[in-house]
């Protein structure tokens, strides 16, 4: 929604750039007012496929975009700010709001009918997009669902079922829906499609039609809606009955038609499904069941079914390229369908099949109707807000992933407690997300080499994500008032083997190339620049000349120069280089009080600030990657992550205790040790506040104090040891060493052979990791008695430790417990 992010970048722009000089201006502060009526606008009415709706998003896009670049051009002439072309702006603006106001006041009743109806995808009454062939990989997901039906509480219950557009929910509902152990069980069923749109009345007559199986019955008559929830429950009243509410969207609709359904305490149960996981917990605070993606097997039979057949008689010379496609879908069900179906209009031959592998997101977008609708739903649900956000996502290539630390949906990665840790997105929604940000002048992004307009694009983000680009092609494809830059291809660069004896790859040589191409962009925000594993051969200039920038990211050789000080609004830095030298930040670097992120991907000394740099510090830094002396704490005092990698110049830094204690919001530290023995840390000290710990190569965690000072934090959840130990035979636990509020274990490549503890060392331990602890001879049997452990994972361990495993879950098993499970993998044998 480019409109939406156009004015919020404005607002922001004026609010925290120009504060003062709104004071003492009328035209700033009217430009400001006029901003605001557009964000109050664009947050109230929804924009679906009409042309008026479109008109005004672009009439406000285009006005304050214009807007904006006059006002950061002004703020870039620092002492030479003036305010007389800023009328003109004004005037526009100004102008502008009195169109948006008259499209308002004078459709705004047509708007608001029209964007309702666009929302009505199926008919109240509508079954499952997919058909019963499409149910494969459903057989565990449906014994649980339906156990969770049939089975206690005798109280009602609400079963939810929760996933992403096209995975599968409604069909699984109806499965168990018409499961004869379902049909036996209850006495009466209703379906109710409930969709976007939500009438109240519509609802409970559909609840009638079902119970009475009479279709008209109620239609004719003026039962208000209150008089119809009464017939509802009277129908229901004394009877065990099973009742779908079938994609629910808001916790609102729920609470409205919540009360139609009485408790009898005979079993009955509702099975709700939904997009929307806050929904799920809203309707039962107890765990929703989430759907998962189809396994590859799965998907590939679904393929075979719905081409071939139920006897899955395909041609042999078909089946690797077939599998291939599958991949592609990415498992979920909706997609395999959809190309599934195309593929029984071709030939069958290799060939033809191979076209379809190369032009599979293609074929998904020339079928709207069944495929990126069905994912639109779900994006024309998003606030204003967050439509933004999720448009964002076509910056970055297929099957990228990225840190949710860094904000840039689906996640790749969670945290033992749920937290997403890694986000990526699945191809179809890629493709959606790519067809609007176009459409919506959101993002232009190249996929293959540009053929070069006759004009330029007429956006503010750009992303390249072709094999090469070149300096000429930036230029004729980019406006000078461009924000964001994503390179995700190789720059047309003179590509030289390095001088450097230490590098095992060539290196850019960039000047004076590189300044000329970025001194072309003095408005830019996000430059993110991945190079493709090409470093360039120091840090270019010209990029510290770029005042407005927020986000950078670059590949470089050598040290960050004083001069990055000139970024004064810089949030984020990303850097990497090669490996065995240290890097050292520059002094100025204290400057940067913006600062909230530096991540940089080799060992890094953040030098002390001098007396004067700790008046200001870094106070809003929340990240930092490298290594320090004790006197930075001041200059950081909510730092949350850490990641502490000891130097690889052993000249230059020793450290036998490391002090952390007084950085006092820190959540997460990550400690990467050296095989160096005389330069290992020997004593910790944690500040109380530490959520997660992560310790590699840290060879004395078992031998010294330090496990004791871990065991003694309140707050810690999470403690990873990777290549710990490596000397030491046992780890014994004491009554007293107990970890209180620890939730996840990894051991990683430890050489420990005995573990003496039991279930009261880890009282509230839900996951247990075990990853290449080969000498390992089985995991404490007491273990089975925590009463929150949820999985055992053991990972290359020894034959031992899983028949260890194995046994513990054997045990649980008689008692009556199924929650915990056990997970090997490639277990080697001794």
């Amino acid at each position: 929604m480019a409109a939406y992010s156009a004015v919020i970048s404005l607002l922001q722009t004026l609010e925290q750039r120009t504060p003062e000089l709104m004071i003492r201006d009328q035209t700033l502060e009217s430009i400001h007012a006029t901003a605001h009526y557009f964000h109050d606008v664009l947050e109230n009415i929804r924009r679906f496929d009409h042309e008026k709706i479109k008109t005004l998003e672009e009439k406000i896009r285009v006005a304050a975009s214009g807007a904006e670049d006059v006002v950061e051009l002004k703020i870039s002439q620092g002492s030479n700010w003036t305010f007389e072309n800023l009328i003109q702006v004004a005037e526009k603006m100004n102008t502008t709001k009195q169109q948006v106001m008259d499209i308002v006041s004078h459709d705004v009743h047509q708007i608001l009918e029209l964007s309702v109806d666009s929302l009505i995808s199926t008919p109240s009454t509508s079954y499952p997009i997919l058909s019963d062939s499409d149910q494969l990989g459903l057989e565990d997901d449906l014994k649980i669902i339906i156990k969770r039906l049939t089975g206690p509480p005798s109280d009602i219950d609400i079963v939810t079922i929760t996933g992403m557009g096209g995975i599968g929910k409604t069909t699984l509902a109806k499965k168990a829906y018409d499961h004869l152990t379902i049909r036996y069980h209850f006495d009466v069923f209703a379906w109710l499609t409930i969709s976007q749109e939500f009438r109240c009345r519509n609802v409970l007559l559909e609840a009638l039609h079902c119970i009475l199986g009479k279709p008209d019955s109620f239609d004719s008559y003026p039962y208000d809606e209150n008089e119809l929830a009464d017939l509802v429950q009277k129908q229901l009243k004394g009877r065990r009955y099973l009742v779908v509410v079938d994609d629910i969207w808001s916790s609102d609709v729920w609470d409205s038609i919540r009360g139609i359904f009485p408790n009898y305490n005979n079993g009955s149960r509702i099975l709700l499904t939904t997009r929307e996981n806050e929904v799920a917990m809203y309707a039962n605070s107890c765990s929703p069941h989430e759907m998962s993606l189809l396994s590859a097997e799965n998907g590939w039979k679904l393929l075979c079914d719905k081409v071939f057949g139920p006897n899955n008689d395909h041609p042999p010379e078909l089946e690797e390229i077939g599998k291939e496609i599958v991949e592609k879908c990415q498992g979920l069900p909706l997609t395999i369908s959809v190309i599934a179906g195309h593929l029984s209009k071709v030939v069958r031959t290799l060939e033809s099949w191979k076209d379809v592998a190369r032009t599979l997101s293609k074929i998904i977008a020339s079928h709207p109707d069944k495929c990126l609708a069905v994912l639109g739903l779900s994006y024309h649900h998003l606030p204003s807000r967050l439509k933004p956000c999720f448009l964002s996502m076509s910056s970055f290539p297929e099957d990228f992933r990225f840190e949710t630390n860094y904000g840039s949906q689906k996640a790749r990665k969670r945290r033992f407690n749920g937290e997403i840790k890694t986000c990526g997105i699945h191809d179809l929604l890629r493709e959606f997300c790519l067809t609007e940000a176009e459409m919506t002048k959101h993002m232009h992004v190249e996929r293959t080499h540009p053929t070069l307009p006759t004009q330029k694009h007429n956006v503010r983000r750009f992303s390249f994500q072709t094999e090469y680009y070149s300096v000429d092609d930036c230029y004729k494809l980019l406006p000078p008032v461009s924000r964001s830059i994503y390179l995700f291809s190789k720059l047309n660069l003179p590509i030289v083997p390095s001088t450097e004896s230490h590098l095992s790859s060539p290196i850019y040589r960039h000047d004076p190339i590189i300044h000329e191409l970025f001194s072309h962009f003095n408005l830019l925000r996000v430059l993110s620049m991945n190079n493709k594993g090409v470093p360039f051969e120091s840090f270019p200039l010209v990029i510290t000349e770029l005042f407005h920038l927020r986000y950078l990211q670059v590949h470089f050789e050598g040290d960050i120069p004083e001069s990055i000080s000139e970024l004064q609004n810089l949030q984020t830095l990303i850097s990497s280089g090669t490996f065995p030298f240290d890097m050292t930040l520059p002094m100025k670097i204290w400057m940067m009080k913006n600062l909230r992120y530096i991540r940089l991907d080799r060992p890094t000394y953040l030098p002390s600030p001098g007396t004067q740099s700790l008046v200001t510090g870094m106070p809003n830094l929340q990240e930092f990657s490298g290594h320090f002396t004790d006197e930075v704490f001041s200059g950081i005092p909510n730092l949350k992550r850490l990641i502490f990698h000891l130097p690889n110049n052993k000249r230059s830094y020793r450290c036998w205790q490391l002090d952390i204690s007084r950085l006092t919001k820190l959540e997460s530290f990550k400690y990467y040790g050296t095989f160096l023995t005389a330069y290992r840390v020997k004593r910790f000290y944690f500040p109380a506040s530490l959520r997660r710990l992560s310790l590699t190569q840290c060879n004395e965690f078992f031998e010294t104090n330090i496990s004791s000072t871990v065991v003694m934090l309140p707050n810690l959840e999470e403690l990873k040891l990777k290549q710990c130990g490596d000397m030491l035979k046992t780890w014994r636990l004491s009554d007293e060493d107990k970890f209180k509020s620890l939730k996840l274990l990894l051991l990683s490549g430890s050489s420990l052979k005995h573990w003496e503890a039991t279930s009261d060392n880890f009282p509230n331990l839900k996951r247990l990791v075990l990853k290449n602890c080969y000498r390992l001879q089985e995991i404490p049997a007491d273990f089975g008695e925590i009463g929150t452990l949820e999985s055992i994972e053991l990972h290359n361990c020894s034959t031992t430790a899983d028949d260890s495993a194995r046994e513990i879950v054997q045990e649980q098993e008689e008692m009556g417990n199924y929650f915990l499970k056990v997970y090997i993998h490639k277990s080697r044998r001794k």
